[in-house]
């Protein structure tokens, strides 16, 4: 159980550490600190069945989890056909318009369909352009992990497309 005086020295001790940790991730400071209240709030509404001696590693925790979590909404949020590109060249017939916005269909619905933790490495290699030891850090996992889950990503990617293709 967390006292009411524990929590404050808890917020006042880790709250703008939190703040930061979120911020180096998502690059937003008004995000990071809507994130970190929320945080604390979560931890004020759970204070009965928490153990004081692990609340620091809990927060970071929660922190993390959340930085995916919003990472993964705004991403699903996107229309992806919207945000494939391709050259609007005038001799560009009515016909391989329709192919690629059922090409850009398809690849949106198999990243809807694509395991969570694949398509957050996959999108952020390639929508945010970041390195494989950039998303390491930002996810907390190995180089390795990320190269695994890359592969996979593209793997199913592949599958799903061909799939779509043969109907």
């Amino acid at each position: 159980m967390l006292s009411k005086k524990e929590f404050k020295l808890l917020f006042d001790t880790y709250f703008d550490a939190i703040r930061s940790f979120i911020f180096y991730r998502c690059g937003d400071i008004d995000t990071a600190s809507d994130m970190a209240q929320e945080i604390f709030m979560k931890v004020w509404e759970k204070k009965e069945q928490l153990h004081k001696n692990n609340l620091k590693a809990l927060l970071y925790k929660i922190a993390n989890e959340m930085v995916i979590s919003a990472y993964r909404k705004e991403t699903s949020r996107n229309h992806f056909e919207q945000e494939m590109i391709y050259d609007n060249e005038p001799d560009l017939s009515p016909e391989d318009e329709i192919l690629f916005k059922e090409l850009a269909s398809s690849y949106a619905r198999a990243l809807e369909q694509m395991p969570e933790k694949q398509r957050v490495v996959f999108l952020m290699s390639r929508n945010d352009e970041l390195k494989y030891h950039e998303i390491a850090g930002r996810l907390d996992i190995s180089i390795k992990t990320v190269e695994k889950r890359m592969n996979s990503a593209l793997q199913f990617l592949k599958r799903a497309l061909l799939t779509e293709t043969k109907k």
